[in-house]
């Protein structure tokens, strides 16, 4: 009876009920719109030295030739990742559509006050303008008004997925790798449809002058602890720094300061997350001066493990610390800092420190620094010069037809 009286029902809705929402599918016209979207790539199972990657896509579109660039996004999707990877796509087209359209950016806007949501629109909207385009967005659950970005998010995903297995790994060495695999991938794509883009290329408008911000701006101050907070993160700073204010601009994937118009430090960007654990980002050369003078102030600093500039220089410490007295161990291990700073010779010390450590011997400074190769920083006094005879460049002149 149930099941009678539901076809019943579904027929009469079919007769008399109310309208139903049509899709109107559109013809692509040449350089009238581009879309982007961001894209979650899980499903990848990417690894960078082991080590899962939590990322995502961004996407761009044009949709009418297809052309598409594509970025890996370390962070949510937010204003800065969408306005970043959206000018590098406009530049690496060469050109710029009438319109640009995205989801409506509810996870950018997620978390945010009213207030600091219009400022994204605002942002938004004002980048657009630079570029000259529309800026428009899709209604919040209406995908398929982005629709001819998302087929290409899926398109691309199996692409990505098919190279993989033909690679034989999904683990890269370093993040730059995996960059670089994606925009190889994204090139030979595009190569299938030249013809079709150079249609679309010569309805495109010209680039501006100049690029626009692209970046999220804070100004903040060098503490005493030589560095300065960004979002709960810790980033350390040249020492002459204590006290200035710096204006910092934070990227997707990086943060750069300035005092005045002049860049003083750049940093991988990091996240703080919610298990309450505070994170540094801690160049050993800001420090390394005001450690020489204070050795023991290693042991105990909150961002010791952040010094080492490689996995070496930390299995040195550990070693150092199990088979000295904390003293001794603190003045060999800045000891160690101190020679890769001054010299330069980071990657040949963690060498050497890593064929030390092999023969259960205990890293020193003094020792490595006699068997290091120095480098011969004077300019040859004796190397001849020829100079061209100014008569060649007559006879090149007179041989163009």
């Amino acid at each position: 009876m149930r099941r009678t009286l539901e076809r019943r029902v579904n027929s009469w809705r079919a007769l008399h009920g109310p309208e139903r929402d049509v899709i109107f599918r559109q013809t692509p016209e040449p350089g009238r719109m581009a879309l982007s979207d961001f894209t979650d790539v899980s499903e990848l199972e990417i690894t960078i030295a082991g080590q899962t990657l939590d990322h995502r896509l961004f996407h761009f579109v044009l949709a009418y030739s297809g052309w598409e660039h594509a970025a890996v996004v370390l962070g949510g999707e937010s204003f800065t990742a969408l306005a970043e990877n959206l000018q590098n796509a406009l530049w690496t087209l060469g050109g710029v559509p009438g319109e640009h359209r995205t989801d409506s950016l509810s996870a950018a806007y997620r978390n945010l006050d009213k207030d600091a949501a219009a400022d994204v629109t605002r942002r938004y909207e004002a980048f657009c303008a630079h570029y000259g385009m529309i800026a428009s967005r899709n209604n919040p659950g209406e995908a398929h008004e982005n629709g001819a970005v998302e087929s290409h998010n899926n398109h691309l995903k199996t692409a990505l997925d098919q190279a993989l297995i033909l690679r034989g790994s999904r683990d890269f060495v370093a993040l730059s790798d995996w960059r670089r695999f994606v925009d190889e991938l994204v090139a030979r794509r595009n190569r299938r449809r030249e013809a079709v883009v150079s249609i679309e290329m010569a309805t495109l408008r010209s680039l501006p002058a100049r690029r626009t911000t692209d970046f999220t701006e804070m100004v903040v101050r060098v503490t005493r602890s030589g560095g300065f907070r960004v979002h709960g993160v810790f980033y350390s700073a040249p020492s002459q720094l204590i006290g200035k204010r710096l204006r910092i601009h934070i990227y997707d994937d990086r943060i750069e300061a300035f005092l005045g118009a002049t860049s003083v430090a750049s940093h991988p960007r990091l996240r703080q997350g919610n298990d309450g654990i505070r994170l540094h980002s801690v160049n050993y050369h800001h420090v390394i001066h005001a450690l020489r003078r204070k050795p023991q102030a290693l042991a105990g600093s909150v961002y010791r493990e952040d010094l080492f500039p490689r996995s070496e220089y930390a299995d040195a410490w550990a070693a150092l610390s199990a088979a000295l007295p904390r003293k001794d161990a603190c003045r060999r291990m800045v000891g160690l800092l101190c020679l890769a700073h001054d010299d330069g010779c980071e990657g040949e010390l963690a060498t050497l420190i890593t064929a030390a450590l092999a023969e259960r011997e205990l890293p020193d400074a003094q020792e490595f620094k006699s068997r290091l190769q120095r480098r011969n920083t004077a300019l040859p006094c004796d190397t001849p010069v020829i100079l061209t005879s100014l008569v060649s460049f007559d006879a090149l002149l007179e041989a163009r037809p």
